[in-house]
């Protein structure tokens, strides 16, 4: 009877368990890919009924699927689930689908010894290397994890929400989203819903302010006379969580940017949950906090005077806050009297230049003014910051109220902290509006300067 059958054995070698086995139906099991699987090249053979239909008695479930050791029944339910969502117009569809493939294969193979013999097991493995050559699969490479089910690590925020967010159906999450805020210059901040501002914020006032976390700077102004402020001081607390963490201070001022908590800890929680930790990238000029329990990042520098600030947060980290703590410059702006800027339209006179306007003013906070004209501001700027952007605008504002050459390197950097952590590229480059709709940038930055300098 063997050799009745051992012919045709070839044919069908790349049907699917899921083609083949009627405890896996073709048009109920793959209605999330399409008809009949047809979302990608080749995916028939693995969805398609037999074309051999002598075959039919041989791949009966009860015969020769159902043995308690094969778990190739396991393997195709785990593809189905995780390829169901997947159509070719989804972005990183071929990625998604060879990591699927790979996980596939991974399970055939480690199934392989108890399903000797086993048609519907060898027409899979069949399936799966046809299908990985029509889609340029890598043999070796990320697989689609297949157990959701996995308890989440309790003090790791993106692992705690991929566990809350994940589809039970489709063993896929949804991601948490991210927002940025920096602060920098004179001081220019950039704010969660991406506006642009120069402020004047002289004194202590706070970024962020809600369950988890806060954030506050203080400002000193760079030239006297003139309200263009900078930030020499700024202060950081993580709130205690659950089991997670306590209470930590972080504290940096001018000429001290130390690696550790007020209390002299690098970290907080238990070692194994590595929910709290500083770490140091340059002494005294570059530090960055990670709290991983509620997916913050925190990068302080100093650059020449003054310290530099960018976070990334979640967006319901950001969001929750009481009526009492609804002043926060990064999630609402400066307030209105406080603004330097004005949308960036300053409709004032010019009779002297900006530069006129700040050499009349008299040297404070030991910073003498180096003389920079526009030309020379916009030259020195360029040497870093190659897209004229509100970054670049912002340097050359900096030299020319303050004369601070070390307010170039300053923009740079928040340029690229902000590249760093700011989660949606298409958002990166902000343009000032005159910049956009007129041929005047120049005029953009003297009315900023004026104002500063009024």
């Amino acid at each position: 009877r063997g050799l009745t059958y051992r012919k045709p054995l070839r044919r069908p070698s790349r049907l699917s368990p899921v083609a083949v086995c009627p405890l896996f139906p073709p048009g109920p099991v793959w209605t999330g890919m399409g008809r009949t699987g047809c979302c990608y090249r080749g995916a028939e053979r693995l969805a398609s009924p037999p074309r051999v239909p002598r075959l039919r008695p041989l791949l009966n479930c009860n015969t020769l699927v159902a043995t308690p050791q094969c778990r190739i029944h396991k393997c195709t339910t785990d593809f189905v689930s995780l390829t169901s969502h997947l159509t070719p117009a989804l972005d990183g569809f071929d990625v998604e689908f060879c990591k699927a493939l790979r996980s596939y294969s991974a399970c055939t193979q480690r199934t392989a010894k108890s399903c000797r013999g086993n048609l519907v097991f060898h027409s899979a493995v069949l399936g799966i290397s046809d299908l990985m050559t029509q889609r340029n699969c890598s043999r070796d490479g990320p697989t689609s994890s297949t157990h959701p089910e996995m308890q989440s690590e309790p003090c790791n925020y993106h692992s705690r929400t991929q566990h809350a967010h994940t589809h039970p159906h489709t063993h896929t999450h949804t991601p948490p989203g991210y927002l940025f805020c920096g602060l920098f210059g004179d001081p220019h901040l950039r704010t969660f819903k991406d506006s642009f501002q120069t402020c004047k914020v002289e004194g202590a006032w706070p970024l962020i302010d809600n369950d988890y976390l806060s954030v506050q700077v203080t400002n000193v102004p760079v030239v006297t006379g003139s309200s263009a402020t900078a930030t020499n001081k700024i202060t950081i607390i993580f709130k205690p969580f659950e089991e997670c963490t306590e209470q930590r201070v972080y504290q940096a001022v001018t000429d001290d940017l130390p690696a550790a908590f007020v209390d002299g800890t690098v970290s907080s929680g238990a070692p194994d949950h590595n929910a709290l930790w500083i770490s140091e990238h340059s002494s005294g000029r570059h530090v960055e906090l990670h709290a991983s329990y509620i997916g913050v990042t925190v990068i302080v520098r100093q650059l020449g005077r003054y310290l530099t600030l960018a976070v990334r947060i979640p967006e319901e980290m950001a969001h929750a806050y009481d009526a009492t703590q609804d002043l926060q410059l990064c999630l609402n702006g400066c307030p209105t009297s406080e603004r330097i800027d004005r949308g960036g339209h300053l409709p004032l006179p010019l009779p002297h230049t900006a530069l006129g306007l700040q050499l009349q003013q008299p040297h404070g906070q030991g910073h003498a003014p180096h003389g920079f004209s526009m030309e020379g501001a916009r030259a020195r700027c360029r040497e870093q910051l190659e897209v004229q952007d509100i970054y670049f605008h912002s340097c050359v504002f900096d030299l020319l109220t303050t004369g601070d050459a070390n307010f170039t390197a300053a923009a740079f950097s928040a340029l690229k902290d902000m590249e760093s952590l700011h989660p949606h590229r298409e958002r990166w480059t902000i343009y000032p509006p005159s910049s956009a709709h007129t041929s005047q940038p120049i005029t953009w930055l003297l009315l900023l300067t004026l104002c500063a300098l009024g």
